[in-house]
């Protein structure tokens, strides 16, 4: 993009005037996520059960003594080499929130049906410490739809996102954030799924792209995004001290 180059005077006109759809983007999301909030729940009637490194465990169980559960459907299946890149670059920045979140009433985990040694080997590489466990067999990425078997992708069509999608476009395995919450009773409920680009907000990297002078600076989505021990150079620029 070619941008003009005007005076002080004139870049805070424009300035101004991005302000005001600013606010009003602002104030669109402020009721966006109470409209979030308000949606109705589902009582999870059936009982997932996963394997972690402490052994089996339930959902409920996932809770670990909050009332609040958030599970990101991290992209990696049984034997993949890798977690897929985009579910990786996400996934850099949750250890970071988990402090906060903790000490908010609010657990987070990141659930695969890769089995539990694949996951603790690919965690271990990325240097994470966030929870992470396996469903390996279990339903809990099919029934939030986000795993699909090779029956559903040769149908030609799997319901992703709340639509139904050609499966050329899907994948065995696709991304995903859900909510659950736990009452006094141990009832489990699902308040809210979001999927394909909706946990992009969780991506605090992309937020700051979105306001540095040339944005994302990409052709397709996320095609710059690479595993952190991946990037082939070392980054542009010298840190503070000049090291």
């Amino acid at each position: 993009m070619q941008h003009t180059i005007v005076s002080r005077e004139e870049w805070l006109t424009a300035r101004k005037a991005l302000l005001i759809k600013e606010k009003a983007a602002t104030k669109l999301s402020d009721k966006v996520n109470a409209e979030r909030l308000a949606l109705p729940w589902v009582k999870v009637g059936k009982e997932y059960v996963f394997d972690t490194p402490a052994g089996k465990r339930t959902l409920a169980d996932l809770f670990d003594g909050r009332s609040h559960l958030m599970v990101y459907h991290f992209m990696l299946g049984p034997g993949w080499a890798a977690g897929c890149p985009g579910c990786s670059f996400l996934a850099d920045h949750i250890d970071g929130a988990l402090a906060h979140l903790n000490h908010h009433d609010v657990t987070m985990t990141a659930v695969s049906r890769a089995p539990m040694a694949e996951i603790e080997t690919y965690k271990r590489r990325m240097g994470w410490t966030f929870p992470w466990v396996s469903l390996f067999d279990g339903d809990f990425n099919y029934d939030f739809r986000v795993s699909f078997t090779k029956e559903d992708l040769a149908d030609g069509k799997v319901d992703y996102n709340f639509t139904n999608i050609d499966a050329a476009a899907a994948a065995e395995e696709l991304p995903g954030l859900s909510a659950f919450f736990k009452d006094e009773t141990g009832d489990v409920f699902h308040t809210y799924s979001s999927y394909a680009r909706g946990p992009e907000e969780l991506i605090c990297t992309l937020m700051i792209l979105d306001r540095a002078p040339k944005g994302r600076n990409e052709t397709t989505i996320m095609d710059w995004v690479r595993r952190h021990d991946e990037y082939a150079d070392k980054p542009k620029g010298q840190s503070c001290c000049g090291a």
